[in-house]
């Protein structure tokens, strides 16, 4: 998995005992998939590509997935999570679920949907894939979910919109950011990653304080913050509280 990533997949891991090679991300912010390769071994069992990357917001090339589908051992699985896909233009991987390819795809209704709290989600890959993913779960979704997710689906403009809306909010919160010289990793997703030059939990705290909060750091990273991407209003009061602090 990459480093940064997330860690819901390698806690899953370390659970069942299940040795974890993290892989810090390339220079562009992808990852790094020759050096998963590498660190995985013939033993890999799941090589874990989010796609865009959470927390960084970064897209990892096509190609390069490409590359680690047709150069994983025999046996092994490449999880490309989506969560975040609809606030991008990025190529989506369930072509490769229907070439028959060992790779499961994962979908959420979580984020540009705004169903956290309801847990709708979907997997998508071979029946004998799938069939190993059953005895980790209940394999169901609460009817709250399936609902949402349902009536979601049948809006045929809502992604558009929220993507647009998300795009132009962060967009023009990165100009900001670029005019008062603060470091941050450009994104594509509802999130970005700012280097605040100092331990990013006394930045965490500071802003906690004024009422905005920021998301958590990462060891690998540890001057940096994940920054949510929420409306203008909420930008705006987080520009005006990031300011204060970095000062």
């Amino acid at each position: 998995m990459a480093n940064p990533g997330y860690e819901a997949g390698e806690r899953a891991a370390e659970f069942i005992g299940a040795p974890v090679h993290r892989v810090p991300l390339t220079k562009s912010y992808g990852h790094d998939v020759k050096a998963m390769l590498a660190a995985g071994g013939s033993g890999a069992g799941v090589f874990y590509v989010c796609n865009p990357n959470n927390p960084t917001g970064t897209l990892t090339a096509r190609e390069d997935i490409e590359y680690l589908v047709k150069n994983k051992p025999a046996g092994s699985i490449v999880m490309v999570d989506e969560a975040y896909i609809h606030f991008s233009d990025a190529k989506r991987c369930t072509d490769m679920v229907a070439a028959g390819k060992d790779v499961i795809v994962l979908r959420t209704f979580s984020k540009i949907y705004g169903m956290a709290g309801l847990r709708a989600g979907a997997a998508f890959g071979r029946p004998d894939l799938l069939s190993k993913m059953l005895g980790f779960g209940t394999g169901y979704t609460p009817s709250t979910g399936m609902v949402g997710a349902s009536v979601s689906l049948s809006v045929k403009d809502l992604v558009p919109q929220r993507k647009k809306y998300t795009q132009d909010v962060r967009e023009g919160v990165f100009s900001w950011m670029t005019q008062k010289g603060y470091s941050f990793v450009p994104s594509v997703s509802n999130k970005f990653m700012v280097d605040v030059k100092r331990p990013a939990r006394e930045v965490i705290a500071s802003m906690a304080k004024q009422n905005v909060y920021v998301g958590r750091a990462w060891p690998i990273w540890p001057t940096q913050v994940r920054v949510t991407v929420g409306t203008r209003e909420e930008m705006e009061k987080f520009k005006s509280a990031f300011e204060r602090v970095m000062a």
